[in-house]
């Protein structure tokens, strides 16, 4: 028996044969003398290119969800990089293959981007590498995507954002890779399929290790291969018994979310489109808690028209049939980026021009978006919040901008319902100014995972920083408190919708505390009500 360790990402036992993800090895065409016939090739490619990664996203948005689409979308917009696309055009001219100029050009500016300081620019160097690749599997005849005959165990030295989505979600019973972070593509995938995986793992990939049985223990973090009868029994037993923990959690479908102490709290979920309602629905969410505007806006070369937003918005509002709706307003920049808003590039996005701050400015963005939302509110309860806000003067500037909109639209005889307005408690700033900003709105939200980073200074997707951030630091559970405290202190209930609300080593914490909602992943809410309902608090 070989074992070893790894970083775990999602806890469970799985056991099946190992699968090892090669990717093909090409060889590239040498130099050629026509460099209008390899360009036209590489033009070519790069459309082909395009349309896969288009109809990815698409895939990827209804099957995964927006989170993971956001991927593709980034590396859509690499595919006219001017920069990228004049470097190709430079090593043709000199002589080069496509394929050469493709791949060469793509590492080059991959290695640039990965020497860079800022993490959010270094993570783009994957997506780089990644595309560039894409453009050469093309060109040489190849083929992407990966086929497993049975179910199994994945076992990879790392996994590229495409490679990652495109995965045989049905067949996978757990991953293994040498590299990747907590809060890698892969690890988040994971998370959102409910399967063990490890990653940073030790284990060689060694060809004499397909088809061999293994066994990957995602409480402990570490992995068997060819596991002696001891540990066979001893895992399996482990595997059946998380397994019916998770039929036990059936008894709490229906059940209010109600603690011993007497304590209700609602249990939402968080989506990002409105093909998720119907999983959030599945799951037994009492309603949705955050929809991510950003669904609308990916995945396209052009704004969307109010007369889109306004259909996406009341599809969800109709699906949920009186169930509570919370739609957080566009929140565009830092990760999220799309080419068609023309945003500059920035040194540290993740603190520049993003959330409300690009809505505030540009009300050729805003307006659309508030009409289409008050509009979709004449068919169900809403409520919308705002994301990065840091002082009252942004509040009062929104309220303004929202009683023109009604204004407006009640000139027009447009119907439209009540909509409550709150806001998002994920910088420092706006914890600390809470009580002044609960005499503003009438709700917080708090998006623990901005909190959490910019409270600490610590990038979460930076792997070389996973030993360092801690979640439940003493100074983020502090400002949680306060939060919560002032909100009440000023008759507005308060939610977490971030990660950290999913954590049921808090949720009596967060229950003392006095938190009215948990909007969490769709997965995730059969599990908490259970904390939730046997909690003496």
């Amino acid at each position: 028996m070989q074992q070893g360790t790894g970083r775990p990402v999602f806890s469970g036992v799985a056991i099946g044969p190992a699968y090892v993800y090669r990717r093909e090895q090409r060889e590239l065409p040498g130099a050629c003398g026509d460099a209008a016939a390899e360009q036209k090739k590489f033009d070519a490619a790069r459309e082909t290119a395009r349309a896969q990664l288009t109809g990815l996203f698409e895939k990827t948005r209804r099957e995964i969800g927006e989170e993971q689409a956001m991927i593709l979308d980034v590396q859509i917009m690499m595919l006219d990089d001017m920069d990228y696309l004049d470097g190709v055009r430079d090593m043709i001219a000199g002589g080069a293959s496509a394929a050469q100029a493709a791949r060469e050009t793509g590492d080059a500016f991959s290695a640039a981007f990965a020497a860079l300081e800022d993490p959010y620019m270094q993570a783009r160097a994957v997506d780089i590498r990644d595309m560039a690749e894409r453009i050469v599997t093309i060109l040489c005849g190849g083929k992407s995507g990966f086929s497993m005959t049975a179910p199994g165990i994945l076992v990879a030295e790392d996994l590229t954002p495409s490679e990652t989505v495109q995965l045989p979600k049905d067949k996978i019973l757990a991953f293994i890779t040498r590299q990747g972070s907590s809060n890698s593509h892969i690890a988040i995938l994971a998370r959102i399929m409910n399967i063990p995986s490890l990653v940073q793992a030790q284990i060689a990939l060694d060809p004499e290790l397909e088809g061999k049985q293994m066994i990957v223990d995602g409480f402990e973090g570490r992995y068997y291969v060819e596991p002696d009868e001891a540990t066979l029994a001893a895992m399996t037993q482990k595997r059946d018994e998380a397994q019916a923990y998770r039929l036990r959690l059936e008894a709490y479908r229906g059940v209010p979310t109600v603690s011993v102490g007497g304590r209700r709290i609602k249990l939402l979920a968080n989506i990002g489109s409105p093909e998720d309602v119907k999983t959030a629905l599945d799951c037994d969410a009492e309603g949705v808690g955050l929809l991510r505007s950003e669904f609308m806006y990916l995945g396209r070369s052009s704004f969307p028209t109010e007369e889109e937003l306004f259909e996406g918005y009341r599809s969800v509002v109709e699906q949920l049939a009186g169930r509570p709706l919370v739609i957080r307003t566009l929140d565009i920049g830092a990760d999220k980026q799309v080419d068609y808003f023309g945003l500059e590039k920035e040194e540290n996005p993740a603190l520049g021009y993003r959330g409300i701050r690009i809505c505030l400015t540009r009300e050729d963005i805003f307006r659309p978006q508030m009409r289409a939302i008050y509009r979709a509110s004449a068919f169900g309860p809403l409520s919308v919040m705002f994301p990065m806000i840091i002082s009252v003067e942004e509040v009062r500037r929104i309220k303004a901008f929202c009683g023109k909109i009604q204004a407006e639209l009640a000139a027009e005889g447009v119907p439209f319902g009540e909509v409550e307005l709150g806001i998002m408690i994920e910088t420092p700033a706006a914890a600390i100014m809470s009580r002044e900003l609960a005499k503003e709105v009438q709700f917080f939200s708090v998006g623990t995972n901005d909190l959490t980073q910019y409270t600490l200074a610590i990038d979460r997707q930076n792997a070389k920083l996973d030993e360092f951030y801690d979640a439940h630091h003493p100074a983020v559970l502090a400002l949680l408190q306060t939060i919560v405290d002032n909100a009440h202190a000023e008759g507005i209930w308060a939610g977490i919708c971030g990660e950290l609300g999913a954590d049921i080593s808090l949720t009596e914490t967060f229950l003392r505390m006095g938190y009215d909602e948990l909007s969490v992943s769709p997965s995730r809410v059969l599990e908490l009500r259970k904390k939730v309902c046997e909690s003496e608090v």
